[in-house]
């Protein structure tokens, strides 16, 4: 770079995925602004299951694209499977999820960055923060080169004083092949910070060419995909069938035979796992009365030969590995390409944020990610945002960006985070929302691109989309409340409600569970010309008015 002092708004350590987001915030914001990361090649690297979204992490997603952020519209590029998980359910449960092209989805994440006006990014280790007193004034790298900055973002994921466990080998590591970050973990804990270690594990994974598929279970993704981004109404790639196979019994008497071999199960991990994604180890021990446990075969990319076998994360030898894989059906002659392992990891307590995730001891150093005791990238991208939005305003002398847990699922996450900690890796569901009913996926950002405008994160092209699809939703809202019928006529049509001689809206019509806006069509035709993804939405809010 050229000079030995160098003066930043805001510098973001990591390249992960809360690191992404945060320093795109904080650039959309116009800081000046530097992402730092060991190597610049691994920048939005799926360091686990090649996959976006799921059951409240899809709701991260959209909240994240509604401030503008870049995984939902990475995730719609890299896509080559989208399914809508819990359809049977009402929609505000329900989660979109992507399976994901990992080299598509970095390539474009990469793209995406290089795109940000105010963005520098380097390769290099950090090693040390610069501080005047309790103030983090900027960094110190390897080579000794000092940064300064006004503000910090720290995304260090799985990096901090990482060490990977495969059976009895330990391997000082952030993930394979890269080392751990140890001068800032010695840092951190110089600021009297509480802090513990966390666990996180991956599976094996197998060679496509090496598995049976023709004897396998298909899991299909949906045939009228929905996309995570506004700005995306379709695939951008060919879409594939994920396929299922199962453990058994042969398979779980072999894991009890070599637990002992478990580094989760040998002492050598002093670490709490992520309950809700747990090893095939903690399956089998945990739940002894299951005769089988599911396992989706996820291809990681359409040109890769790699398949990442979701639902049997684990720390067992490798020569166990080997064998567990064997026993499955059309695994039997599987090969393995990379040996599963488990990863422990510093973190820092998040009840040591503010809820704008400043550090509350050590001012202008703001934490995201992993680092704050979560699991999972759209927790982590969540973050990052948040965190990037917040160092940038403070380098402008503006008030927090904080979202309240009636606001946003980014709301929940943070204030879960900040008041109660983690003391197992924190997982967002919907079920942690109180306000759900609210907080759904169809109207994120209806709840929270207008406060992004309002601070300068949202750019002009979005704010002219949503403002569009406002205009659509309020002409449609004026039409349907328009249209009314009585108990009778609506008879007529197969729609039996009370004979109380009262008309109702087309709206008011939507409170009941079985009518849906094609029954509306049906009695008045001309509602065809509504576009189909605002009748979607007007459809679930007339679900939810009763409520």
């Amino acid at each position: 770079m050229g000079k030995k002092q160098i003066k930043f708004d805001v510098i973001v350590i990591g390249g992960g995925h809360a690191g992404c987001e945060a320093a795109a915030a904080a650039s959309r914001l116009g800081a000046c602004t530097l992402l730092v990361t060991q190597d610049i090649t691994k920048i939005g690297e799926m360091s686990c299951n090649p996959a976006i979204g799921g059951i409240g992490k899809g709701h991260l997603v959209k909240e994240i694209d509604a401030l503008d952020g870049l995984m939902a519209r990475t995730a719609d590029e890299a896509g080559i499977q989208f399914r809508l998980l819990n359809k049977s359910r009402g929609a505000a449960v329900r989660g979109p999820r992507c399976q994901a092209d990992r080299k598509i989805y970095k390539k474009v994440m990469q793209e995406m960055l290089k795109k940000n006006k105010n963005l520098e990014i380097l390769s290099g280790t950090v090693v040390k923060f610069l501080k005047n007193k309790e103030r983090i004034i900027g960094i110190k790298l390897e080579n000794g080169e000092s940064l300064s900055s006004k503000t910090v973002v720290l995304t260090t994921g799985t990096f901090l004083n990482g060490v990977i466990h495969i059976g009895e080998k330990t391997i000082p590591a952030g993930r394979v092949g890269e080392p751990p970050s140890l001068g800032l973990a010695k840092d951190l804990r110089s600021f009297n910070l509480k802090m513990g270690r966390l666990k996180t594990g991956t599976p094996p994974r197998l060679d496509k060419k090496s598995i049976d598929w023709n004897s396998l279970e298909s899991q299909e993704g949906d045939l009228s995909p929905e996309m995570f981004s506004s700005y995306n109404k379709k695939p951008k790639n060919r879409q594939i069938d994920c396929k299922i196979t199962y453990t058994n019994r042969l398979v779980h008497n072999l894991i009890k035979k070599n637990i002992h071999k478990s580094a989760m199960y040998s002492g050598k991990i002093n670490a709490n796992g992520p309950r809700y994604c747990p090893s095939i180890e903690d399956k089998i021990m945990r739940f002894s009365d299951r005769d089988r446990h599911q396992v989706f075969l996820e291809p990681e990319g359409l040109e890769d030969d790699t398949v990442y076998p979701n639902g049997i994360s684990t720390s067992l030898p490798e020569s166990v590995q080997k064998n567990i894989i064997k026993l499955m059906p059309g695994l039997e002659k599987a090969k393995i390409i990379r040996p599963g392992y488990a990863i422990a990891y510093d973190f820092v307590d998040p009840r040591e944020c503010l809820s704008s995730l400043e550090l509350k001891k050590v001012t202008n150093l703001f934490l995201a990610g992993q680092i704050n005791g979560t699991t999972g990238y759209e927790e982590a991208a969540a973050q990052g945002v948040m965190a990037g939005i917040n160092a940038a305003l403070k380098t402008f002398n503006k008030k927090p960006f904080i979202l309240d847990r009636s606001e946003a699922y980014i709301g929940v996450m943070i204030d879960d985070l900040v008041t109660r900690g983690a003391q197992e890796p924190y997982r967002m569901f919907t079920s942690r929302a109180e306000y759900r009913l609210l907080l759904r996926a169809d109207n994120a950002d209806q709840r929270l691109t207008e406060k992004g405008k309002n601070i300068g994160v949202v750019s002009n092209r979005r704010w002219v989309d949503f403002n569009n699809k406002k205009k659509k939703l309020s002409q449609a809202y004026r039409i349907l409340q328009k249209l009314t019928i009585t108990p009778d006529k609506a008879l007529k049509f197969g729609i039996n409600i009370r004979k109380d001689g009262v008309r109702r809206n087309a709206i008011s019509l939507l409170s009941f569970q079985e009518i849906n806006f094609d029954v509306l069509i049906k009695i008045w035709p001309d509602l065809k010309a509504i576009d189909k993804n605002i009748a979607k939405q007007i459809e679930i809010e007339g679900k939810y008015l009763v409520y």
